[in-house]
C-alpha cells in the first residue's frame, strides 16, 4: 500500500513539474499546446493558440500577439481579423485503477464574431494503470484569420496595429 502511495505522489510530482516547466507562450510542438501560424495567401494567415484550461481571454490575447509578431515578420504594419473562433473542449477525469473502457461525450463550443454554437460528440476511451483525478480539465483554442496591410491602418474595430499589440500583450509587458 505504501508503494502505491509513493508511486502516486511521484507521478503527481512529475506531472506538476512538467506542467510548470513549460512556458505558456511558445510555439506549438508535440501536444499542440502553444501558437501556430499558417499562410493562406500572400497577405492572409490563420493564427491559433491552444492552451490547457478555459481562459478564453488569454488564449485570444496570445493568438493576437502571435498575429502581430507574424505581421511584423512578413514586413507589414497592421492586420485585420477576418474570422475568429474559440474552441473549448472539457474532459471529465475519473479515479480508478486497472483496465477500463468508458464512453463519454466531448462538448465543443465555437464562437464567431456574432454568436457561439455548442456541439457534443461521442468519445470512447480505453485505459490501463492508475488514474488519479476527479477534476475537470480541458483545452481552449483561439483561432483567427487575418489579412495583413501596410501604411495607414483602416479605422475599424477589427484592425490592429502590430507594434501596439505586441507592446500591450507580450508576456514581458504583462509582468510589469
Amino acid at each position: 500500500m505504501k508503494i502505491i502511495q509513493l508511486m502516486s505522489v511521484s507521478i503527481i510530482t512529475m506531472l506538476l513539474m512538467a506542467c510548470s516547466s513549460q512556458p505558456e507562450y511558445r510555439a506549438a510542438q508535440g501536444s499542440g499546446y502553444g501558437y501556430q501560424a499558417t499562410k493562406l495567401s500572400a497577405t492572409q494567415l490563420r493564427v491559433s493558440f491552444k492552451a490547457r484550461g478555459s481562459d478564453a481571454e488569454k488564449a485570444m490575447d496570445y493568438a493576437l500577439l502571435r498575429a502581430a509578431e507574424v505581421t511584423l515578420e512578413q514586413g507589414y504594419d497592421w492586420f485585420i481579423i477576418t474570422h475568429r473562433e474559440t474552441l473549448l473542449n472539457n474532459e471529465r477525469l475519473t479515479t480508478r485503477a486497472g483496465l477500463g473502457y468508458s464512453n463519454s461525450r466531448d462538448v465543443v463550443t465555437r464562437c464567431g464574431l456574432v454568436s457561439c454554437t455548442t456541439a457534443s460528440y461521442p468519445s470512447q476511451e480505453f485505459s490501463a494503470g492508475i488514474h488519479i483525478g476527479g477534476d475537470r480539465s480541458g483545452d481552449i483554442q483561439s483561432i483567427i484569420e487575418i489579412k495583413l496591410g501596410q501604411g495607414i491602418r483602416p479605422d475599424t474595430d477589427a484592425s490592429f496595429d502590430a507594434i501596439e499589440v505586441i507592446r500591450h500583450l507580450s508576456p514581458s509587458a504583462q509582468s510589469e
